[in-house]
């Protein structure tokens, strides 16, 4: 079995492991790897070039994608598209969303199109190139990874100070109030990024279900447990987070994963992301999985009225019209 396998974010702390371990379990998979800055000035892009090197024999291929531009994620997605078509790279297998962003030090963002920079990235991009995508698999299906996290849940976190929750306007989801407390409003908005993930991923699989020529796609938001080495913790956070990195979590990290057996390093969280994507014995398996077990999310979460709701604002920020996407049932 051949196919391709997509992955944004593809040189973040959670997605090299994944795709040391992909290319070294499943080498006979083709990888189209997005990073915002492909140069070689970047240090992070190019400890991702370093792993592919550890396989020459591989098929990969770095393409700059920058999520915060959504007409540079659309030009991508019909790029691949025809690539495909053509056919330059087998159809698709998974996509897995591994790039995200959060800010808990500054007033929200907004990128070019409008929207906060936190939930562009993580999630309304991502709608655009899924549901661009989405006619690039082959027959017999594949699996689409987002990525959800305990701070979905309110109380999920020991960092919520503002617990998580779809408001009535999903406008100010995209144009998330300003407020004095940087730190714990910010953390709201990713965690309300999370939960808004959380439901998108519902509504796919259900849409997915109805259309007899993708029902065989299934969907996956993942809770891939909290990562004590993640560089995320030295970007837009406070000057303790880094401290608490280095001086607590990670000196501290056995003893710590008593009480929270989802604190691990990013290798291990990276094999179960690759895992997830292409092992069969998951290849059948929907909803929302912590590590690689299936969990409950939020009850919040399973509310179809607000999954819905998501489902139908999503489609506006990302610009996906019935013409964009071969899942048409989204649109009857």
């Amino acid at each position: 079995m051949t196919g391709t396998v997509i992955i944004t974010g593809a040189n973040a702390s959670l997605a090299i492991p994944a795709i040391d371990h992909l290319l070294n379990k499943y080498p006979e998979y083709e990888l189209i790897l997005t990073v915002r800055d492909t140069s070689e000035s970047d240090v992070n892009t190019n400890r991702l070039r370093e792993v592919i090197s550890k396989y020459p024999k591989a098929t990969t291929s770095i393409r700059q994608l920058d999520l915060a531009d959504l007409s540079s994620v659309h030009e991508l997605a019909k790029s691949i598209a025809q690539e495909i078509k053509d056919g330059k790279h087998p159809p698709i297998k998974a996509i897995i969303c591994a790039a995200y962003r959060w800010n808990f030090v500054r007033d929200p963002q907004s990128t070019v199109d409008g929207l906060d920079e936190t939930l562009q990235i993580s999630h309304v991009s991502h709608v655009a190139l899924i549901l661009r995508l989405i006619g690039s698999f082959g027959p017999e299906g594949g699996r689409i990874l987002v990525f959800s996290s305990d701070t979905h849940a309110p109380g999920g976190s020991s960092g919520e100070r503002y617990p998580p929750g779809i408001p009535e306007d999903l406008n100010l989801l995209a144009k998330p109030l300003v407020y004095d407390d940087k730190f714990g409003r910010g953390f709201q908005v990713y965690a309300n990024v999370k939960l808004t993930i959380t439901c998108w991923m519902y509504a796919l699989n259900r849409y997915l279900q109805k259309d007899p020529n993708l029902s065989k796609i299934t969907a996956i938001a993942m809770n891939p447990g909290n990562i004590v080495d993640s560089r995320a913790l030295q970007v837009n956070t406070p000057w303790w987070y880094p401290v608490m990195q280095t001086f607590f979590l990670r000196p501290f990290f056995p003893l710590l994963r008593f009480a929270d057996p989802t604190l691990r390093t990013a290798v291990p969280a990276g094999i179960d992301v690759a895992e997830l994507a292409l092992n069969p014995a998951y290849a059948t398996e929907r909803g929302y999985f912590t590590l690689l077990k299936k969990d409950e999310s939020s009850p919040e979460s399973q509310n179809e009225d607000k999954q819905q709701a998501v489902w139908d604002k999503s489609l506006e920020w990302a610009r996906i019209t019935k013409n964009d996407t071969a899942l048409k049932a989204a649109f009857e």
